[in-house]
């Protein structure tokens, strides 16, 4: 182990190899934006199946809640950093966590929506769309044993639980608001 110094005056440990510490140092915040990424999109499009709207609907509100969910997660995180006491991180140092937050965001959340970007798939595309959300949870849950002291498998169900309970209540609230406006099928 090597010791860092970055700006003002903190020291990190930092394995060897300047990526694996890069990563080692942002992934809690894009484990936190992928889990809550395809969660928030996932949900939007159970809640929108729910309501019996279009594909269409699905892939604006899909698109335009994937995006500023991200920028607002990014920007909570820069400033959860920058209300530290004691060490408190440069906007710069922040903005590094906030950046990671919304990448891990997007990149996850746009896993639900390729159900609908594929022309005629081979199943329907929320079933698509549920399985490629089920396995991404799993993947990133299971993805938090790499900085905490879980194990694999129970953090991947735990968060395909978390997912899965989230995508269920948006698919009832969808059908809920279709009958009671009288837009149910």
């Amino acid at each position: 182990m090597r010791v860092i110094m970055h700006e003002g005056n903190s020291q990190q440990k930092a394995p060897s190899g300047e990526s694996q510490s890069v990563i080692r140092n942002y992934l809690p915040e894009l484990v936190y934006g992928a889990s809550d990424g395809i969660i928030t999109t996932f949900a939007i499009v159970a809640g929108i199946v729910g309501a019996s709207l279009s594909h269409q609907a699905i892939l604006i509100l899909g698109f335009a809640s994937l995006f500023a969910d991200g920028i607002s997660m990014a920007a909570s995180n820069i400033s959860s950093e920058r209300s530290k006491s004691g060490d408190r991180p440069t906007l710069r140092q922040a903005s590094h966590h906030g950046g990671a937050t919304f990448l891990g965001f997007i990149v996850a959340g746009c896993v639900p929506l390729f159900a609908y970007l594929i022309p005629e798939p081979a199943i329907p595309p929320f079933a698509l769309a549920a399985g490629l959300a089920a396995a991404m949870l799993f993947v990133v849950g299971a993805a938090r044993a790499f900085f905490t002291d879980r194990r694999a498998l129970p953090a991947g169900v735990e968060m395909l639980l978390i997912g899965t309970g989230a995508g269920g209540v948006a698919y009832a609230m969808g059908r809920l608001g279709a009958y009671i406006t009288g837009g149910a099928a």
